[in-house]
């Protein structure tokens, strides 16, 4: 399995700027670019392949490459919520031989009932659904980035290393359920 590739990314933050302004207690627009960014950021290290989560914030395609064919094909980002295509040795594969499955842990597979031939790349939708141009994604996520949003718009300067280095200890509580381990 290789590193999946990024196709569409997600059309709106998780945290709107006027959900971020509020939370700062900020009601002046001479810091929105600054602000912005900090979401930009907080969802940068959380979100996608790169991110700490190891999962998908907001609705985004990615494609999944695996050199060879195997029954059951695991997706490196979740929560994954279809598949868009599938092709095999560089053709289309039919929709009625593979399935998506997802256990309860959120771990995705795309799972064949026929064997195909070649390199397989999955294209798949992957994140949490936007709803009325808002993510729909959980309290505790949205929660988390505002909290980081705070911690760097209040401590605008690097202060030690260690302090750098570590996210605040409510940032990691209301992340850790949502971290995924492995694939």
């Amino acid at each position: 399995m290789h590193r999946p590739t990024l196709i569409t990314p997600p059309d709106v933050l998780p945290v709107s700027l006027a959900e971020a302004k509020l939370h700062l207690r900020v009601d002046h627009d001479d810091d929105d670019t600054l602000i912005e960014g900090l979401i930009r950021a907080a969802t940068d290290h959380l979100d996608g392949w790169t991110g700490i989560l190891g999962r998908c914030l907001v609705e985004q395609e990615w494609r999944q490459d695996f050199d060879t064919f195997e029954p059951s094909l695991p997706l490196a980002l979740g929560p994954a919520t279809s598949i868009v295509k599938v092709e095999a040795g560089g053709q289309a594969v039919d929709q009625a031989i593979y399935t998506l499955q997802t256990d309860a842990a959120g771990m995705s597979r795309v799972t064949f009932t026929e064997q195909l031939q070649g390199p397989v790349s999955v294209t798949y939708k992957a994140g949490y659904p936007v709803e009325d141009g808002k993510a729909q994604i959980p309290a505790a996520l949205r929660v988390a980035i505002l909290l980081l949003v705070g911690h760097w718009y209040q401590t605008r300067e690097a202060a030690t290393a260690k302090s750098v280095a570590e996210l605040p200890y409510a940032v990691s509580a209301l992340i850790a359920p949502y971290r995924r381990t492995g694939v």
